[in-house]
């Protein structure tokens, strides 16, 4: 049986793009969840009593954590490090890195002979 490696390699790009989507659809479930969760509760009673209030409140806060979060993350440099190691398990990524170092070693070579050429005119 013969697989197609390009049909393969685009599903699996269709399925990690779709990641994101899903995750926004799991955090809207889990919202759900813990709302039903917390209706019987004094807080629970509150929001549904409120919920034309609580609602945007709660967005807002959502949108204000989410924002700190990835912040957070840019300063401390996480998700650039994962991106480094990942390109750094990836061949193709890998050879384009070597060809790009072994460019920037030929332009220096370069450089060096014609400092030296003018030097010596």
């Amino acid at each position: 049986m013969k697989v197609d490696k390009k049909a393969l390699i685009r599903w699996k790009v269709y399925l990690d793009r779709s990641k994101m989507y899903i995750g926004y659809i799991n955090l809207f479930m889990m919202v759900t969840i813990f709302l039903g969760a917390i209706k019987n509760t004094e807080i629970g009673t509150f929001l549904i009593a409120n919920v034309y209030i609580t609602i945007p409140v709660l967005i807002i806060l959502f949108i204000f954590f989410a924002l700190l979060l990835g912040y957070w993350d840019s300063k401390q440099g996480i998700r650039s490090e994962e991106m480094r190691n990942l390109a750094s398990q990836n061949p193709v990524q890998m050879e384009m890195l070597e060809t790009i170092r072994k460019l920037k070693h030929d332009q220096d070579k370069l450089i060096e002979k014609i400092d030296q050429l003018e030097r010596s005119n």
